[in-house]
This record gives C-alpha cells, structure tokens and sequence, in this order.
C-alpha cells in the first residue's frame, strides 16, 4: 500500500511538473511568415517561381496564429507588374493560416508581387514586418480577358469561350508544326478550298472595344489573301495583297440606332499620313519603303498581327511584331461625317448576301452570295482569293489590349 501511494505520489508530481513547464512557456514576440505556398509550389523561396497556375489558391502560414478580424483583402495586395493593376483578391483566415485567391483568373507568363502588409496581425495583436515576394504564372504572356481564342491544336475548337466551328464546318484544313516548338501546331489552308465556319460570329464583334490578335504565316500565291472575315465588311475582314504590298481590317463601326459605316485599317507601308498625301483620319503610317515594305514582314513567314479600336478615342490600330504600324482617328473626320459618331464594332450582315458566321481561310462562310459570281469572291472558284498558309493563336477581345501588352505577348510567344 505504502509502494502506491508513493507512485501515485510521484505521478501527481510529474503532471504539476509539466503544468509549470507549460505555463512557463514563452509567447512569440514576432509575428512572422513561415511559409508561402501555391498547391506545391514554394513561393516563398531564394528563386522566383515561374510555374504558378492561372487560379492559384495561396496559402501564408505563420508563426502563430492570425487575428481574424485583421485578414481582409485591405491588408493583402497582388499587383500585375508590367502595368501596376491591383488583382482583387479574397482572404480567408483558419488557426496560423490566410488563404488568398484572385476572384478571376489571372493573366498567363505574367509577373505578380504579393505583399502582405502590417496591418496583418497575430492573435495575440503583433503586427507583421510587410512581406512582398514575387511569382510568374505559367506559360506565355497573354492579356486577360480574351472572349475566344482559337489555338489549332490538331481542331479548330475555342478554347476559352464556345465559338467552336459548327458541323460540317471545317474543309479541308490540316494541321502542322506552328512558329515553334512551344507554340505546338498551327491550321494550314490549302488556298483553293480551305476553310472554317463559326457560328454566331456577330457576338465577336458587337462591342465598344475590339481587339483581333492572330499569328500568321502567308505563302506566296498569284491572288490576294483572305486571310479571315465576318460576312466581309458587314462585320469584319482581313486580307493580304496577292504581292504583300499592304494589308488591311475592313469593319463595320456602329453609329447609333439603325445606322453603321465602315472603314478600312489599310497599311501600306509608305509613310504617308493625313498631313502629307494620305487618307482621311490617318495619324501614323510607318514608313518600311527603305526596308522591303509589307512585303519584308508578311510574305512567307511568321507574322503577329494585332488589330485594336478603342471606342473612348476613337482610334484603331494595327501592330505587327508588337511594333505599331498604322493608326486611325474617327475624331478627324469632318464634322458631321458618320465616323465621328462611332460608338463601337458592330455586325450589319444581311441574309441571303451574307451569313452570321465567322470564316477562317476566307472572306465569309460559303453560304453568302456577297460577289458569289465573282472569280476572285466567290468560294466556288479555286482561283478566288483563298488564304493560302498558316493561321495559329486568333484570339478576339472585347476591349482594346495595350501596346504593353502586345509587345509583351509577341516577345514571349515568337
């Protein structure tokens, strides 16, 4: 009996042993970040991560734990480094830990820099050293937002929106080694028959703000290029002279009410502007005559054309290997000519004349009777002017993406 009472003695000394040492223990007096994570990928490391998913769900872990009420998206900024635009976030807090998502999705092969800032606090209402730490997201830059992006990885399909080509709407298309390896493969045309129907292509361009990003490779044919177009100028088309000595984007441009008009983002290459023996509205015209002109940029190799109108201006533009090549003004039209009521893109098609579908490899889809009767417009003749070459990465937004963003995305998908 003596024996147990000495070794219930011993364990009652051993619990109020550990108490003491347990109340003895010493509070941080830091508040610090641990470790910073996306999925599995450190964040938080010597080396800035370029492989960081476009949804990332970020997780900080702390030395101890958070005040709740202290982790709000006020105390947490992730900025887009090459244009300073703060990314909207939420913060969610659980024991040492704040969880941080973008609310959409961010851009690719895009820099970001995550702080966290000092009004994060501890439980115990220590205030965090501000902590900035940097990442890239995955793949090649493009600008968010692009409503559809046609990448012709052995189909024809959006890959982003669903824009994709209706049945039986796909002729005579292959698909092959694109600019480069990264790039995978790109849709060839054959230049007879080749061709590709969207449906619904009015919904691409029926908007204030417009941008046409494509890359594209045309071979040397004696015919002109319809490289893409909605219904010709009813809505939009792309072309390429049959000897690469200009290029162009007709659109059609909505007035207000029942009314639209169209103009032609024309690129000759010369030089000339309004002020010095060029069209209309002209502001910048650059100058490749010493250079080989359009021809030196278009004619059987890879090209990134970007073709942009922003409605607040007025003005549109076309970008070829991220450098501007041609701008328009509608401000500098005479006064009460229509353009200088624009109010954005538009479609205008008219059945049976034109069809409400975008067409790849030519000026409309094959239902339109616009210059049906016509050798060079009408599908049925081999000898129309069919898009002979390569088309890869046509992407279409409905807003006009900078020239930041256009030379960051030629420079990283070239």
């Amino acid at each position: 009996m003596k024996r147990k009472n000495v070794l219930m003695s011993l364990v009652l000394v051993s619990a109020m042993f550990a108490l003491v040492l347990s109340g003895c223990k010493k509070e941080p007096t830091t508040f610090t970040l641990s470790a910073l994570v996306a999925g599995a990928i450190d964040l938080n490391g010597a080396t800035t991560s370029n492989i960081v998913p476009v949804k990332p769900v970020i997780v900080a872990t702390f030395n101890t734990d958070v005040d709740v009420a202290t982790a709000i998206p006020a105390n947490v900024t992730l900025i887009q480094d090459y244009d300073n635009a703060a990314i909207a976030v939420t913060v969610t807090a659980s024991g040492s830990t704040i969880t941080i998502t973008p609310t959409a999705d961010l851009g690719s092969g895009t820099l970001y820099k995550l702080t966290l800032l000092a009004g994060l606090k501890s439980a115990n209402a220590l205030a965090l050293t501000s902590v900035t730490r940097n990442f890239t997201t995955i793949g090649t830059f493009v600008p968010t937002g692009a409503i559809a992006h046609w990448s012709f990885e052995g189909n024809a399909n959006d890959v982003v929106g669903t824009y994709n080509p209706h049945a039986n709407g796909v002729i005579n298309v292959s698909y092959g080694a694109s600019r480069n390896t990264t790039a995978g493969s790109a849709a060839t045309f054959d230049g007879t028959s080749s061709i590709i129907e969207i449906s619904n292509g009015d919904l691409l361009i029926k908007t204030a703000n417009f941008t046409l990003s494509f890359w594209v490779k045309a071979t040397t044919q004696e015919k002109g290029h319809f490289v893409m177009g909605l219904a010709a100028f009813y809505g939009f088309q792309f072309e390429i002279a049959g000897d690469f000595s200009n290029c162009k984007l007709a659109g059609r441009y909505d007035v207000g009410g029942t009314k639209t008009t169209s103009e032609d983002l024309w690129f000759p290459g010369d030089g000339k502007t309004k002020d010095n023996g060029g069209w209309q509205g002209w502001t910048f015209n650059k100058d490749l005559t010493g250079s080989g002109g359009v021809a030196a940029l278009l004619k059987d190799k890879w090209a990134h054309v970007v073709c942009t109108y922003n409605s607040a201006t007025k003005i549109g533009t076309m970008y070829i290997n991220g450098e501007k090549m041609k701008a328009q003004d509608f401000n500098l039209w005479p006064d009460g000519d229509d353009k200088r009521s624009v109010t954005g893109m538009t479609y205008a098609g008219v059945a049976p004349e034109t069809v409400n579908e975008l067409a790849f490899g030519f000026i409309q889809s094959r239902e339109g009777t616009l210059w049906d009767s016509e050798a060079w417009g009408g599908y049925d003749f081999p000898g129309a002017n069919h898009f002979k070459g390569q088309l890869d990465d046509v992407r279409i937004f409905h807003k006009a993406i900078t020239e930041t963003e256009i030379r960051l995305m030629y420079n990283s998908e070239k």
